[in-house]
């Protein structure tokens, strides 16, 4: 077996997908794990990029079936979740008028990482290093600081946190443990970035989210292609078992490679 074989096999990527099938399976995912935690429905980030606003569709599917057929209101909770002044936020205010999303909420995320990152910089000043974080470093400290915002929020409210992570990201390692990697569900996983699109279509997600260039929206002008130097294209087709460039195949497996720690539970001994 190839790498490659290897790699689609521990994924899950499929080679085609019938999109209304997958989405009715996502759907009842999700519905069966709300149930069985004895939940009272679904917490959704809404970045304003294509991942989150599959998720959210999927999400209020699936407390929209679960009401009607428990008898009782299962929310689906979107949050906007801003750095300062997001300038795209209006997207993420449309997908939830596209699904309809009765119950949302807005954390800004800017004094709390300001604080947490001038607490490191005095760290690294008692071991003599003078200088401010990295742009990544601070963009981790964004992603890890939504997150415990979503979990101050669902534990409250007894909700489950849903992550849009997919094998697109997946493969090369592009998300923050513990950041947009902490989650409680995924039911995005074993799809890979074309696919998540074809679930957009069918879901009605706004054209506006569909013509966007992907991006983590860590630091200014960064886009996901850009820091990869790999179209999602060329992701997809490697995911779905097509023949890529050599360039293409070396850079997601040497990403895969180096990124195992990501996908791997906590080591021990």
């Amino acid at each position: 077996m190839s790498l490659q074989e290897e790699i689609i096999a521990a994924l899950g990527v499929k080679p085609a997908i019938d999109v209304e099938s997958e989405v009715r399976k996502r759907v009842d995912f999700l519905k069966s794990y709300v149930k069985s935690a004895g939940a009272k429905g679904l917490l959704i980030a809404i970045s304003g990029g294509i991942d989150s606003a599959v998720a959210t569709g999927l999400c209020k599917r699936a407390t929209d079936e679960l009401s009607e057929e428990e008898g009782k209101e299962y929310m689906t909770l979107g949050v906007f979740q801003p750095y300062a002044v997001q300038e795209d936020i209006d997207h993420s205010y449309a997908v939830a008028e596209a699904f309809n999303l009765k119950y949302k909420a807005e954390t800004n995320i800017e004094d709390a990482v300001g604080e947490i990152a001038l607490e490191a910089e005095h760290g690294l000043k008692q071991i003599g290093i003078h200088r401010h974080l990295t742009p990544q470093g601070k963009g981790n400290i964004k992603a890890r600081t939504r997150m415990v915002m979503q979990y101050a929020l669902a534990f409250d409210l007894n909700l489950l946190v849903v992550g849009t992570d997919h094998a697109s990201e997946a493969i090369t390692g592009f998300y923050t443990k513990w950041g947009d990697g902490a989650v409680d569900i995924t039911p995005l996983s074993t799809l890979n970035k074309r696919q998540v699109r074809q679930l957009a279509g069918y879901l009605g997600v706004p054209q506006a989210i569909l013509d966007k260039a992907p991006t983590a929206g860590l630091w200014e002008g960064q886009t996901d292609e850009g820091e990869l130097g790999i179209t999602y294209d060329e992701n997809s087709d490697y995911l779905e078992g097509k023949e890529v460039s050599p360039q293409a195949k070396e850079r997601l497996e040497s990403y895969y490679k180096r990124t195992a720690h990501k996908r791997n539970s906590i080591p021990g001994i």
